[in-house]
């Protein structure tokens, strides 16, 4: 069933950066990265300003300036964009309002103008960055229902339960993008266990696993009474007596905010196909797996 996640993964819209189909917060590397980014592009506006200020003199230069606080928005979010608008300010400040070369400001228009700038910058920011922000929850959104709607067909399809749970797996890694386990419970016994992703359940992935199912309680990894756990489990429960646990390994730094939603609706699908497979193999014993 390999083929299921590739196959999924190659009817999904590209996002920058490839990011997991939740989305999670930038690395230090690359807040760092925008940063020096917004810097670069700051001092270039900065002396374009100059160099047009010295061969004409045009009232509104400081819009150079508004250049890099959208770029910056847009590729880097939003603190990056509140710093270049700081920055175009003081550089407009410093570089181009009299006295030169320096924080001092003589005419009070100057000052209205330099505030302005700053202001007009935190706005641009502001806009740039809700509009990027709109357009990839947008993209996510899409790719979410996408992974959901192939799943969905190719579950109902399936025509054995190491099918369904390995198509479920499957659908899991594609977007989480993290590893992930989903395991069959009989008799608060694990019975089966589908990895997709390479990362081993231990011990004590199993003991929180059972527990998971037991309680029908959602088992947080790090958390009591799932402390040496690596996954995290959701309970999916059925009407047959044969349930299911589906672990997902985070990575602790990069964990999502609200994976819930979409784990819940994976779970429900697949509590029905388990449920479907059984009375299917009530009928015909030949079709049990």
């Amino acid at each position: 069933m390999a083929g299921v996640g590739s196959k999924l993964r190659q009817d999904i819209p590209a996002m920058p950066d490839a990011d997991p189909l939740l989305g999670s917060a930038p690395s230090d590397s690359s807040a760092v990265v925008g940063y020096f980014a917004s810097f670069a592009m700051t001092a270039l506006a900065t002396a374009v300003a100059v160099g047009i200020d010295r061969e004409v003199t045009i009232p509104n230069v400081s819009l150079i300036f508004v250049v890099p606080v959208v770029i910056a928005a847009i590729s880097f979010g939003l603190g990056p964009s509140l710093f270049s608008a700081m920055l175009g300010a003081l550089a407009y400040n410093f570089f181009l309002t009299e006295p030169r070369y320096t924080l001092v400001v003589n005419d009070p228009a100057n000052i209205w103008a330099i505030a302005l700038f700053f202001v007009v910058g935190l706005i641009v920011s502001g806009v740039s960055f809700t509009s990027m922000r709109r357009a990839t929850d947008a993209t996510l959104l899409r790719r979410q229902t996408i992974v959901l709607q192939g799943y969905s067909r190719d579950v109902a399809a399936a025509d054995n339960t190491e099918a369904i749970v390995s198509i479920t797996s499957e659908a899991l890694a594609v977007l989480f993008q993290v590893p992930v386990a989903v395991m069959r419970v009989r008799e608060g016994a694990v019975i089966s266990v589908e990895i997709v992703g390479g990362e081993e359940p231990h011990e004590a992935d199993f003991e929180a696993a059972r527990s998971s199912s037991a309680t029908g309680l959602v088992a947080r990894a790090g958390i009591n009474p799932s402390l040496a756990s690596r996954f995290d489990f959701w309970p999916v429960t059925t009407s047959v007596g044969e349930h299911a646990v589906i672990g997902i390994a985070f990575d602790p730094d990069e964990r999502p905010s609200a994976p819930d939603t979409l784990v819940d609706i994976v779970g429900s699908v697949l509590a029905l196909s388990l449920e479907r497979q059984h009375f299917r193999v009530r009928r015909d014993p030949r079709s049990a797996r």
